[in-house]
């Protein structure tokens, strides 16, 4: 009896190995933000992300959301990670941005980037306590991209 061993590899090789990564906090959740505020976290149907200020930073968060720069957007959704989806959403900015910056600064433009990994084989998701945990192929595509204020911390 001839029996075969049939191996079935994913689009890229998953390592065990996780991060968390505590991004930027550039501002808050804006006056036309949409969602149910009663429950924990939060869901958030309409993001209106407001900047206090930005300290270039291409992955910005304000709990319970995430947002990206454009490049950042088009390079994860040319990758082959999962667990994530690119949202459109608004940016606006506070008065005090206004007043940090009175010669002006463009933003770029940033796209909502909503986790929905849900297991451990997702390159994106969201820990129990409520961090943002990524694999260690994301966090290779990430790097590539200015995250010098983001705390990232390697998971047992």
């Amino acid at each position: 009896m001839l029996s075969m061993a049939i191996n079935f590899y994913p689009k890229h090789p998953k390592s065990m190995k996780k991060y968390k990564i505590e991004p930027e906090v550039a501002g808050g959740l804006g006056h036309n933000t949409l969602g149910n505020f009663d429950i924990h976290p939060p869901q958030i149907s309409h993001l209106d992300y407001e900047f206090d200020d930005w300290l270039g930073d291409e992955l910005i968060e304000r709990f319970p959301v995430f947002i990206v720069s454009e490049n950042l957007a088009k390079s994860l959704q040319n990758s082959d990670l999962t667990g994530f989806e690119i949202a459109n959403c608004e940016v606006s900015k506070a008065g005090i941005f206004e007043d940090l910056h009175p010669g002006g600064l463009d933003l770029p433009t940033f796209f909502w980037l909503k986790i929905n990994g849900n297991n451990e084989n997702d390159d994106f998701l969201i820990s129990p306590d409520f961090y943002l945990t990524v694999s260690e192929h994301a966090l290779n595509l990430l790097k590539k991209f200015n995250l010098r204020h983001a705390e990232i911390t390697a998971l047992d």
